[in-house]
């Protein structure tokens, strides 16, 4: 549902608000909604990020405009742009941020770290569009794990994607480079994850004490001495990838919390590279892909 607001007199001459009553290509629509500015001024709106649909700054002239879309363009100045060395928006509606996270990143925050998050940062960058735009967390990436992350925009969105997690996410796949080589070279490794007083996780065959975990692996390179493998959950659960591997003998390079005794990547060598997932509300299939970091290749080679 989208709710029209009628600008004030002052509100008026900042920006120009419209409703799409048929459906075109964004320049075109501009273009003809507004007869009295000229090609090249409309063109100047799209470079400097002057428009909105349905709050979204957009910059293609291309982009479809369907019927109901709410336009605004601001008059005086651009809309805000992300700029971070360590996070990227790969996807962007009024419902959902998909967004890829560097490594050393926290998704959000904790006691002793509030500011430098994923988290404050995208909440930040919403705000300079619209200051009572809210954030919501949907999952988690650890700290040292890079690659794609889904945060919803409102609670209602938050809690329809958490609530039918398994049945909406329909691939979530990482890439990782281990010690050693896995017997046999694709397969599966289930237990049962539980975790302690000192908060480290651990398998268990006692389904009483711990949350059923399927994670799915199969080789894609190795020179015995490494390998990089894709991961595929089945199941979502707390350090589960890194647990799993590392109880099969073949910790993740550079995971010293759960067993590793190097680093050739210099970091925590695990990297969320496949997200999909059913739109919750438009219920299109998303696909998104974040490359491999090349220096996991360079390892096992």
């Amino acid at each position: 549902m989208r709710i029209k607001h009628k600008p004030s007199a002052n509100k008026r001459q900042k920006t120009r608000v419209s409703v799409a009553q048929t459906e075109d290509t964004l320049r075109k629509y501009l273009v003809a909604q507004y007869p009295d500015c000229s090609r090249t001024t409309v063109k100047s709106w799209l470079s400097h990020r002057q428009v909105t649909v349905n709050g979204i700054p957009v910059t293609a002239y291309d982009t479809p405009v369907n019927r109901g879309d709410e336009i605004l363009i601001n008059l005086e100045k651009g809309f805000g742009r992300l700029t971070h060395p360590r996070l990227k928006i790969v996807f962007e509606d009024e419902y959902l941020l998909v967004v890829d996270k560097g490594y050393g990143l926290l998704s959000v925050a904790t006691d002793k770290i509030r500011d430098k998050t994923a988290f404050r940062i995208l909440s930040d960058y919403l705000k300079e569009n619209d200051p009572a735009a809210k954030l919501f967390v949907v999952h988690r990436l650890d700290r040292d794990t890079s690659g794609l992350l889904m945060y919803a925009k409102s609670e209602k969105i938050q809690s329809m994607l958490q609530r039918s997690w398994n049945e909406l996410v329909t691939d979530r796949r990482y890439a990782a480079v281990i010690a050693g080589g896995m017997e046999p070279e694709a397969g599966e490794i289930t237990s049962y994850l539980a975790e302690n007083s000192a908060h480290q996780v651990y398998s268990t065959n006692d389904p009483q004490k711990g949350r059923y975990a399927c994670t799915r692996y199969e080789t894609l390179k190795t020179n015995g001495k490494y390998s990089l493998l894709s991961l595929q959950l089945e199941t979502g659960r707390k350090n589960q990838i890194r647990v799993h591997l590392a109880e099969s003998g073949h910790p993740i390079a550079g995971d010293r919390r759960y067993g590793s005794h190097d680093n050739p990547a210099g970091r925590l060598a695990l990297h969320a590279y496949r997200l999909q997932f059913v739109h919750p509300v438009t219920r299109r299939e998303m696909a998104f892909e974040s490359p491999i970091p090349a220096r996991f290749s360079k390892i096992t080679q």
